[in-house]
């Protein structure tokens, strides 16, 4: 198998992250796996809402995430798994996750959003 590409934090750019979370179906696997802390396999991020996106798409949008240095995914066997890399990213780039979590939330219709980030493995 070939190895997966992680940028080292010095390496991820912001038009990257911007770039992968611009598609609303990337930025609500992002926003699934902050608040999971770690999913177990990539097919537990399919469901967005009503409809589940299919293997080969869902393989691209963790991928494209992964190469903009969002997640980092470890290969568990046949399963992948993925965290975000969200502490390294928010010192690196301060606010700019916050801001773009917030505004898909607030175009959802979301609660007032707050200064901080989703805490990883929270259910709120």
């Amino acid at each position: 198998m070939r190895p997966l590409f992680h940028p080292t934090i010095e390496d991820v750019r912001p038009e990257a992250i911007l770039h992968a979370l611009a598609d609303p179906d990337r930025a609500a696997i992002f926003a699934g796996i902050m608040r999971s802390g770690c999913v177990e396999a990539c097919s537990a991020l399919s469901a967005i809402g009503d409809r589940v996106i299919p293997k080969s798409s869902l393989s691209n949008h963790v991928k494209v995430l992964r190469e903009a240095g969002l997640i980092r995914s470890e290969r568990h066997g046949v399963e992948m798994r993925n965290q975000a890399r969200w502490a390294e990213v928010e010192a690196r780039f301060p606010g700019l996750l916050v801001g773009i979590i917030n505004a898909y939330a607030s175009d959802l219709g979301g609660r007032p959003q707050a200064r901080e980030p989703i805490e990883p493995g929270s259910r709120d």
